[in-house]
């Protein structure tokens, strides 16, 4: 496991904390100190895969990424991207791409989809419009989830005000189940 640094223009690629703390220090503006060290070499030894970022004063931050790449070259052409069946990927994130590739899955048929959305209506006492929150099911004939996604959001579009907001189907608010294929 490598580290990449950088800092405005000055980077550096090094295979250890120690050698990541000696390129720091060797930039005035970090300003290094026991308790950077520390959270330095604790982000290095933890399972934690995602880059860290070090905020130096307002809106001014150096940049630490765990990578596989043995060379700068390496790193910049993306040749050592994590796969999906890595182990150090956290599995919420792996649940999480599951999900995104699941509900492309073509799998024709009947499916009972629900969309929680924010509907706007108009309150009668006063005439002004707010937001309520809405619950919608429906069973679908589709290809996919995302089909049914899609064919439940073209009903409703036309039937409600066109400032309510539906949510994405990758998120918690549209759940759906397969219930059958469908009879030619």
């Amino acid at each position: 496991m490598n580290l990449y640094l950088r800092y405005f223009d000055k980077e550096a690629l090094v295979g250890s904390a120690d050698e990541a703390i000696a390129f720091l220090a060797g930039i005035d503006e970090i300003g290094m100190n026991q308790d950077l060290e520390h959270d330095i070499r604790e982000y290095v030894d933890s399972a934690v895969v995602y880059p860290k970022r070090y905020k130096i004063r307002p809106r001014v931050y150096f940049i630490i990424i765990k990578t596989e790449a043995a060379t700068m070259q390496d790193f910049k052409e993306k040749k050592a991207v994590r796969s999906h069946a890595d182990d150090s990927i956290p599995q919420k994130d792996r649940f999480a791409s599951n999900a995104i590739v699941k509900l492309n899955e073509e799998r024709p048929g009947w499916y009972e989809g629900s969309i929680d959305f924010k509907r706007v209506l108009m309150v009668p006492g006063t005439g002004k419009f707010q937001y309520r929150d809405t619950h919608f099911v429906a069973q679908v004939k589709a290809l996919s989830p995302l089909d049914c996604y899609n064919r439940i959001v073209e009903h409703l579009r036309p039937r409600v005000d066109d400032r309510s907001q539906f949510p994405s189907p990758k998120g918690k608010n549209f759940k759906y189940a397969y219930l059958g294929a469908a009879k030619s």
